[in-house]
């Protein structure tokens, strides 16, 4: 069970994991040292999985498109979702495998180039697949906000001429 001082340092870890522990010890109260200790903890235990970084492409002008598929699987004699899942964490396409409720038992993210290379993914390596029933693929068009990270605010005023009659 994780304390309040612990919660919140993993949570402003969470926020910008750039920081030093000089620097949490200010925003938590604890000691460098005790975060040191803390962090190397939740590294060892797997509760610290990785240190990110969120780019927005768009900025870049890069092609890249992310699209979700959402899965039917068919059942498969002593085969669960944890090994349906396994199976898809193999390919690098996918960057998320969600067990999901609802009509479709899965759901992956999948990033490419462009629609092309998720649509020749999904023809030649994802349907295939013997345990796959069904997919539905959507692709995200713009992204306004992830991992708490706003993409596109308020902006100054109308790019459209308003239509008046």
């Amino acid at each position: 069970m994780l304390s309040q001082e612990d919660r919140r340092l993993l949570y402003i870890l969470s926020q910008d994991c750039r920081l030093t522990p000089e620097e949490l010890s200010i925003q938590t109260g604890l000691t460098p040292e005790y975060i040191n200790k803390k962090i190397k903890q939740w590294e060892k235990d797997k509760v610290i999985v990785k240190y990110g970084l969120l780019i927005n492409y768009e900025q870049l002008e890069e092609d890249r498109v992310t699209a979700l598929i959402d899965v039917k699987v068919l059942s498969q004699r002593g085969q669960g979702y944890d090994k349906i899942a396994q199976r898809f964490q193999k390919f690098p396409e996918i960057k998320s495998v969600y067990l999901m409720s609802g009509d479709f038992d899965l759901c992956l993210v999948v990033e490419g180039k462009n629609m092309h290379e998720i649509a020749q993914f999904v023809s030649d390596k994802l349907s295939p697949l013997d345990l796959i029933a069904t997919t539905s693929t959507r692709f995200i068009l713009r992204r306004y906000k992830q991992d708490g990270i706003e993409f596109h605010g308020e902006e100054e005023g109308p790019k459209r001429l308003m239509i008046t009659p």
